[in-house]
């Protein structure tokens, strides 16, 4: 086997076992969410208290989220968001912003510089856990654009140095 082609396995294999870590991370994260019962208007302090930040301080929050595929699989994404504003208008809580992804499967790790940043609209909004005897909890999905949902913006994971890559 060619050192090239050697080389472009392993970076490939690299790539999978990071799409494979950010589906058990998303997974985990989603399963704590569920367990603790966060509600919808929890998660929209959250957002709001991002926006402050964000607007104050440029900061831009570590995201998971599903991305389904043609072939009708969800495969764990991962990008930095930049909440402009939070919306609450009609029964409907919506986000504002622009993702910077840093990871698909498709296009594997981003750098900031290379990434094309994409404004957004999410909506947040209790789902009812029929499963779990009538529980909820709070779910956060793109609205502007199909095939991107549960989101799940980690707040302990924040960057400051990218907000010139937002535009």
């Amino acid at each position: 086997m060619e050192s090239r082609e050697l080389i472009h396995d392993y970076h490939r294999w690299l790539r999978f076992q990071h799409q494979a870590r950010l589906d058990r991370e998303h997974r985990a994260a989603w399963q704590q969410l569920e367990s603790a019962g966060v509600s919808a208007q929890r998660t929209t302090e959250a957002y709001r208290s991002m926006a402050e930040k964000a607007a104050a301080q440029g900061a831009c929050y570590r995201t998971l989220f599903l991305r389904q595929h043609d072939d009708g699989h969800s495969l764990a994404c991962e990008g930095w968001l930049f909440v402009r504003r939070v919306i609450a208008e009609g029964g409907a809580t919506r986000v504002r912003g622009t993702l910077l992804p840093s990871f698909t499967l498709i296009d594997g790790p981003l750098a900031p510089a290379d990434a094309q940043a994409e404004s957004m609209t999410l909506e947040i909004f209790d789902q009812l856990l029929v499963d779990r005897g009538l529980a909820s909890v709070a779910r956060v999905d793109r609205v502007d654009a199909s095939g991107d949902s549960h989101f799940i913006t980690l707040i302990d994971s924040v960057r400051g140095d990218l907000r010139r890559h937002m535009s």
